[in-house]
């Protein structure tokens, strides 16, 4: 455990921290890739140009000062992220590699006000916080090597079926290249996975939801082509150049975000792609023959956006389902379907709002809105359940 002296220690730098502010993590990343350019084979090099990834770690940089003298706080946190970094296949040596480069970053951007003493304290905390982590990421490449159809690291997977769900999502299927069987996955979790893109001098890895339920033989994602801004690198190699038998490398399932009850009615809130890790645990309910309620409750552009809409009409016939779609864009007249932005205040009357269990998934702004809308509702929000895709964020 770390002393009283090194917490002290700590907690009296969080003016400093927020002072310097991001400027901390643009520095560190900027030098980190400049002396350990490898790391671009594991790091999303899209998300550091938008800065998402920069402000995610000063966010998990400065909740670690506030609050090193109560770490259970953040037992969430390192719960998701140690999920995401075996995702990405992270190793023990690795932290090292980040450690030394946050410490000289702290240097350079505090000066003197980086004594020795700080430097200490902040060298035991960043220790103390690396095998946190290093412990719980081991017990999870443990757990997933163990089960049945499992392992650890990469393992070559080649592709097997691809097809249209909408304007601009695509599933893919993979099966393993060794012909063996494949673990199981908690509806909701993401895989991660990893290709050479032509013209990249790179590794790319991404994570991408599980969009079926498990089947112990192959694995289904669905993926959306991201045009809007810099167009997604591997997004649009997957849609357009990855051909069927081909090879790429996936990571175990990963997340701490899946269903978890199976004993209260179920309400699934989604926008855009986000609404793949709500077909995996659509799917996973039709095959238990689920006995409770579920809403399935989704936001689009348009008709041509709406992704799995026939695959939602016939999981209706087998669940106790109730769908309804917002359209921002077009009128669609048929039964369940609602033009403009999502509202939750039309279905007041039918939602279980205190029975309930609430799945959000889809931009952040859109899970603001709707979380908003359901807390309004009077929704406990300790039944509200999110997922993020990329970097965290809070709301």
């Amino acid at each position: 455990m770390l002393s009283t002296h090194v917490i002290e220690t700590v907690k009296s730098t969080i003016p400093l921290l927020e002072q310097v502010g991001p400027a901390i993590t643009e520095h560190f990343y900027e030098r980190m890739f400049r002396l350990n350019p490898e790391l671009k084979h594991v790091f999303n090099m899209s998300h550091q140009h938008s800065g998402k990834q920069r402000v995610a770690l000063f966010n998990a940089i400065a909740a670690y000062a506030k609050h090193i003298d109560n770490l259970p706080v953040l037992k969430e946190a390192v719960e998701r992220i140690a999920n995401k970094h075996t995702s990405f296949n992270i190793q023990p040596a690795q932290y090292q590699i980040v450690g030394h480069h946050l410490i000289e970053t702290l240097r350079e951007l505090a000066g003197e006000a980086f004594t020795p003493t700080v430097e200490e304290a902040w060298t035991q905390a960043y220790q103390f916080l690396a095998g946190v982590f290093i412990d719980r990421e081991s017990a999870l490449y443990q757990q997933n090597q163990a089960g049945e159809g499992g392992w650890e690291g990469p393992r070559r997977f080649i592709l097997t079926e691809k097809r249209m769900e909408s304007e601009l999502v695509k599933s893919f299927v993979f099966e393993p290249e060794d012909g063996k069987s494949v673990l199981d996955y908690q509806p909701g979790q993401y895989i991660g996975i990893r290709v050479k893109v032509p013209g990249q001098e790179y590794d790319e890895v991404r994570q991408y939801s599980l969009s079926s339920s498990a089947n112990g033989e192959s694995y289904q994602i669905s993926v959306k082509r991201e045009i809007m801004g810099v167009p997604g690198i591997v997004s649009n190699y997957l849609h357009d150049g990855l051909r069927l038998g081909e090879a790429v490398e996936l990571f175990a399932p990963a997340g701490d975000f899946y269903f978890n009850n199976h004993h209260r009615p179920v309400v699934l809130i989604s926008a855009g792609v986000g609404l793949t890790p709500m077909m995996s645990i659509a799917e996973t309910l039709a095959a238990e023959s689920y006995q409770q309620p579920v809403w399935f409750l989704h936001a689009c552009e348009n008709l041509e956006q709406q992704s799995f809409r026939k695959r939602i009409i016939t999981l209706s016939k087998t669940l106790n389902l109730e769908v309804h779609t917002w359209y921002k864009r077009d009128h669609v007249d048929v039964s369940g379907s609602h033009h403009g932005l999502m509202d939750l205040s039309t279905l007041e009357e039918t939602l279980p709002l205190l029975e309930g269990d609430y799945y959000l998934c889809g931009p952040v702004p859109f899970m603001q809105f709707a979380k908003q809308q359901l807390i309004t509702l009077g929704v406990p929000e300790n039944q509200i359940y999110y997922e993020v895709f990329g970097p965290h964020e809070d709301f």
